[in-house]
Formats: C-alpha cells, structure tokens, sequence
C-alpha cells in the first residue's frame, strides 16, 4: 500500500511554487540532492511523475496540477484543524481556473458562472487576456477552461475540445429613433454611422459579405475588439452598433437602447475550450453538464 508522507507534499509544494530546485532547496534550507530524493519517492508513491524539464524549468504536469490542488487542500485543513482547536473554524472551498478572451461579452461570462458565484464553497480565479496567451496557461495546466468566441482547431499536440455553449444572432441596436421611423436595412446605412467588431472577428467577416453584396459602403464610427468597449459605444453613439443582444442586455431590458435590425443569418457562438486531461476540474464538469431542456 503507497505511504503519503505529509513532508514529501511539503517538499512538493515549496518545488513547484519556487519552480526550482535549487531555490526550493535554499527556501527549506536543504541539500538539492535530499530534495531531489524526497521528489523522487513521493512520485513513485503516486506513481505518475509531477514534473517535466523544459528548456530548463521544472513544468508541472497534469498529475503535478492535480497533486498540488491536493496539497494546497490538505495544508489548508491543517490550518482548519488548528483554527478549530483555537475555536476559529473555517470552511474548505474548491478552485475553478478560467480564462476569458477580451473580446467575450461580460454578460455571457457571467451568465455562463453565476451557478458558482454564491458558492461559499468554490473560489473563481478569472483571467482576461488573448486566445493564445489563455491557450498557453491551459496547456501549462494554470487554467481549467478558456472562454472564447472562436474554437480552436483539435490536433495531436494539444488536444483542445471546443465545446459549443451557445449561439445567438446578432444585431444592430442604437438609441430609439423620434417618431415612428423604420430602419430600413442596408439602405441607412449609407449615411448612418456604424460601430463595428474588429476585422478579426467573425461576425464582422459575415457582415461585410452582406455590406460587399448589397453594394453598401457603411460609415464606419469605430473598430473595436473589445466587447466592454463596444457596449459602451452602443451607448454613446448616435448610429448604431452591431453587437449580440447579451452584450448589451441591461439596455435593451430598459429601453436605453433597442434593436434597429436583426441578422438572423449572422450568428455569434461561444464555446468553452478544455484540454484532453485524465483528472478533469470535478467543479468544471458539474458546470458543463447538460441543462434540462436545453
């Protein structure tokens, strides 16, 4: 029967936080070589090795990330332990890693959590950033999940699942024209301003395939690649804006804004990426299990 020893975790623990082992030898004030030793059987007690050289850093692998949840898990009920012989209990929470690209509508992320946002028993960790600075931080097991607008293509390497969590049209929406006026799509577009996604997305590629059939040269206000900004600009401006309706939500339940055009035929899909692992995040899978009726 494999022996857990609680030092080997601490050992462990001090490797991968230092990402050294000479550091992590200076930090216990211990020989490299014990250190090494003490790594060395409690990978052999788990059987699954914690670490992977690459261009001479100790990475973590997918069994370390686990073993050291693990080990974070267990300190902290050494420190409950302590708490509740000194009469200061505490609770022991789970952690939920996600990344999110910037151009992914807030509303949507936080639609997608709000199942584990009054969880005192879970702990979200949300990073912004690009799709590929987020894909890095998945693959080096930092992050549980990324949320993006885009998928990611599935190969040998990386083994990326890009799961489809919803798709929606988009539209344009603006202020509540005076009067009874009909926006009369593409026509007022040739002298009414318009705030755009960027060229990378998607959605801006559909839509200028229509502009480009319809033989219209929009006025173009703005190219934003950030759906925070792009809300704020559905706001401010006095044209119109092509956004999904989740982006701006809360204006169009107050009627600050409405939708001028549907495009039913152009669609913005969200999709939750997460790698092929053999220990997936339990918290990750409850929150992607199928809803009913969905």
């Amino acid at each position: 029967m494999a022996f857990l020893n609680y030092h080997h975790l601490r050992y462990f623990r001090a490797i991968a936080t230092e990402g050294s082992l000479t550091r992590a030898a200076q930090h216990l004030k211990l020989s490299q070589s014990a250190l090494s030793v003490q790594l060395r059987q409690l990978e052999e007690n788990l059987g699954q090795p914690l670490f992977e050289r690459k261009h001479k850093a100790l990475v973590l692998t997918e069994a370390g990330r686990i073993a050291l949840e693990y080990a974070h898990s267990i300190f902290r009920s050494g420190e409950e332990l302590t708490d509740l012989m000194r009469n200061r209990a505490s609770r022991s929470r789970s952690f939920l890693r996600v990344g999110a690209v910037a151009t992914l509508s807030r509303n949507f992320q936080f639609n997608f959590l709000r199942p584990l946002v009054s969880r005192e028993d879970v702990e979200l960790i949300i990073h912004s950033g690009s799709l590929r600075e987020l894909l890095a931080q998945l693959q080096a097991h930092t992050l549980d999940v990324v949320l993006s607008n885009t998928p990611v293509r599935r190969d040998a390497e990386t083994g990326w699942y890009s799961h489809l969590l919803d798709s929606q049209p988009v539209s344009l929406v603006g202020h509540k024209p005076r009067g009874r006026k009909v926006f009369q799509f593409p026509e007022d577009l040739r002298h009414t301003p318009i705030v755009l996604p960027s060229l990378e997305s998607s959605v801006r590629v559909a839509f200028d395939v229509l502009m480009d059939r319809a033989g219209v040269r929009p006025i173009i206000a703005a190219e934003v690649d950030d759906m925070a900004m792009l809300r704020l600009m559905a706001r401010e401006t006095h044209g119109v804006t092509l956004v999904p309706p989740v982006v701006v939500k809360d204006e169009l339940e107050s009627g600050e804004l409405v939708e001028r055009h549907k495009f039913p035929q152009i669609k913005e899909s969200f999709y939750a990426i997460t790698p092929s692992r053999r220990f997936p995040n339990l918290i990750l899978r409850e929150l992607m299990k199928p809803k009913a009726g969905r």
